[in-house]
């Protein structure tokens, strides 16, 4: 059996470009990355162009990408409706820092597409997006407990796993287990009058994509109507698991809700949304307090790409068809592991999965297949583009089943 020595000097050879590559970042920028989960030893290849489901890397090596920029690339690496859309607004000039009518029609998509939201804001990203959402709840409510749960992952500044992260922002968090009604209960009864909300992702992502257990989330609902709290659905990436979200799969309503990820194609985006009059907070003509400042929230070229997504490509059937194909390839994964010794198991739903085991044995999978052309994440998170194909993934499980 390979070693992961083994494993990672067989790596080593074949990218003499990327290990330079490496040397020299390292130079200009601590651990040689500005984006943490990007590095993996014995260091990450460089990629060289991207196109359709594949990457290419500095080294020559072409890759199928299952990892889909952590979600966010959903559509692929470059679809062409947002090409076209991007490029057709570079035409018209894209620093106006000014309202335009294309953020009208983003919001217009998005509130047609997610029952739960009525009105919703722009920012860059999720972590922003969760970061307004609590400012809100904690405004409208006037309280300042936040309940959010182990493993649990909002963006850098809101991170859960063991325990919390340094970098995270100094909010009154009520730090749970996730699943465990009774502890949330208990934190009701006894904080119940100073909880403001509860941020959770109804598929915990980062977490090793664990879906919430039955009743999970009817229960935080009913937690938060008898407290009068908020209950917010973190949905920047579980958004793409049905066309109404995780929300309409799992049929349980949020006060509010955020977005990120794949939803501008693949350009930076964030979005928080949710009833009417908890937004009106930023409505000055209905006495609204709060303000939002973030010069790019509504830049054009994520707002186009926003219409480009919702209004061109990502349709009910093909929403349907990715996370069907995620289904089948989850389900098999874990018939191969079960027929073998080796100690892994696949967890998720949808187009969302992680793979789980011992650090060494997942260290040698990680390897095993990115030697064969397939990546995905070191620490077995996958998330299908909609350019995977069902002979992609026949190949894949082949891959599989001859390591395992």
């Amino acid at each position: 059996m390979t070693s992961v020595d083994e494993a990672h000097a067989n790596y080593r050879s074949k990218r003499p470009l990327s290990a330079a590559a490496d040397v020299e970042a390292r130079s200009v920028m601590p651990g040689g990355n500005t984006r943490s989960v990007l590095h993996f030893d014995p260091f990450p290849f460089r990629v060289a162009s991207a196109d359709g489901p594949h990457l290419i890397d500095i080294d020559g090596h072409t890759y199928v990408d299952l990892l889909g920029n952590y979600t966010a690339g959903l559509l692929g690496h470059c679809p062409a409706p947002v090409r076209m859309a991007v490029s057709a607004t570079l035409e018209t000039g894209f620093a106006m820092g000014a309202t335009h009518t294309v953020e009208i029609d983003a919001a217009r998509l998005i509130v047609d597409r997610f029952p739960s939201i009525e009105h919703v804001r722009f920012t860059n990203s999720g972590t922003e997006a969760n970061l307004m959402a609590i400012a809100l709840a904690m405004h409208h409510t006037g309280r300042s407990k936040i309940v959010v749960f182990e493993e649990g992952y909002h963006g850098g500044v809101l991170s859960f796993a063991h325990g919390s992260s340094p970098m995270n922002v100094p909010h009154d968090f009520l730090v749970l287990p996730f699943n465990d009604f009774d502890s949330v209960a208990a934190a009701f009864d006894k904080f119940g009058a100073q909880i403001a909300c509860v941020l959770v992702e109804p598929m915990q992502g980062s977490g090793g994509c664990i879906p919430a257990a039955d009743g999970f989330l009817a229960e935080l609902r009913s937690l938060c109507d008898n407290a009068d709290a908020l209950l917010i659905f973190d949905e920047v990436m579980t958004s793409r698991l049905s066309p109404g979200g995780a929300q309409q799969l799992f049929g349980v309503m949020p006060d509010l809700t955020t977005l990120g990820k794949y939803l501008a194609g693949g350009l930076t985006f964030g979005a928080f949304g949710g009833k009417r009059d908890i937004l009106a907070a930023f409505d000055p003509a209905a006495g609204g307090a709060l303000t939002q400042a973030g010069t790019f929230n509504n830049n054009i070229l994520s707002m186009s790409g926003v219409v480009a997504t919702l209004g061109e490509v990502l349709t009910d059937e093909l929403i349907a068809s990715v996370n069907e194909r995620g289904d089948r390839l989850r389900e098999s994964l874990n018939e191969i592991f079960a027929a073998t010794d080796r100690p892994l198991s696949v967890r998720g739903v949808g187009s969302l999965m992680a793979v789980h085991g011992p650090d060494e044995t997942m260290e040698l999978f990680f390897h095993a297949v990115l030697d064969h052309g397939w990546y995905l994440a070191r620490r077995g998170f996958i998330a299908l583009s909609i350019e995977i194909t069902d002979a992609m993934v026949n190949d894949f499980l082949a891959t599989v089943r001859n390591w395992a």
